[in-house]
């Protein structure tokens, strides 16, 4: 008889099979407007966003202040979080457009090296972040899905994932400012105007 072990080992590679088969960048090619990953996260952004475990419980909640620079092709972005319990942290992500629709990116904390494909208003960005947890050290695979909602707003989702297994998720809101949309960081970070709009468009994909 086939053991109950081997048969959840079974089931568990089939869902990471399917998982594996799923949406791919090049199906939103006809969408619009248009994800470009240099002119987007170019200039002063501001991002809100929280973290759930696998149960999907909140367990962080945060806000995030970046500054994109570009030379030619090659880019940096600069990005200061802020969390709810009052903890911050920095990465700076060093960003290169190889052409059209790829891109490619390492930081500090990036395993290897980050690779993105925008086709449309989608850009999957993909990569291996080193997590401390406890003292610990993890490797955590990320799979970001951005979708370009109009030319100032960014919806991201992130799937965290180990040995192919969901570890979280992590949700996040981008809003570039401009004449009509400022933002400043004399607000609180967690009770600033775009917070009920960032409401509403957040639980448009919960």
């Amino acid at each position: 008889m086939i053991s109950k072990i081997l048969i959840k080992g079974l089931l568990l590679l089939a869902v990471i099979s399917i998982a594996a088969c799923g949406v791919t960048p090049q199906e939103y090619e006809n969408e619009t407007p248009t994800m470009d990953m240099k002119s987007y996260f170019n200039g002063p952004i501001q991002a809100w966003g929280l973290f759930q475990d696998y149960r999907e419980k909140v367990i962080k909640r945060f806000h995030v202040s970046m500054q994109g620079t570009w030379e030619g092709n090659n880019g940096t972005l600069d990005e200061h979080f802020t969390y709810s319990d009052g903890t911050t942290q920095r990465r700076v992500w060093k960003l290169s457009r190889i052409d059209q629709h790829n891109y490619t990116g390492t930081a500090d904390d990036v395993i290897g090296e980050a690779k993105g494909q925008a086709y449309g208003h989608a850009l999957r960005w993909q990569y291996t972040l080193a997590l401390e947890v406890d003292d610990d050290i993890y490797h955590v695979q990320f799979d970001d899905w951005m979708y370009l909602i109009d030319e100032n707003t960014v919806i991201n989702r992130s799937v965290m994932s180990k040995f192919g297994v969901n570890v979280g998720e992590v949700i996040l809101v981008f809003i570039k400012p401009d004449a009509t949309n400022p933002i400043t960081e004399k607000n609180a970070p967690f009770n600033m105007p775009e917070v009920s709009r960032i409401s509403h468009l957040t639980s448009a994909i919960l």
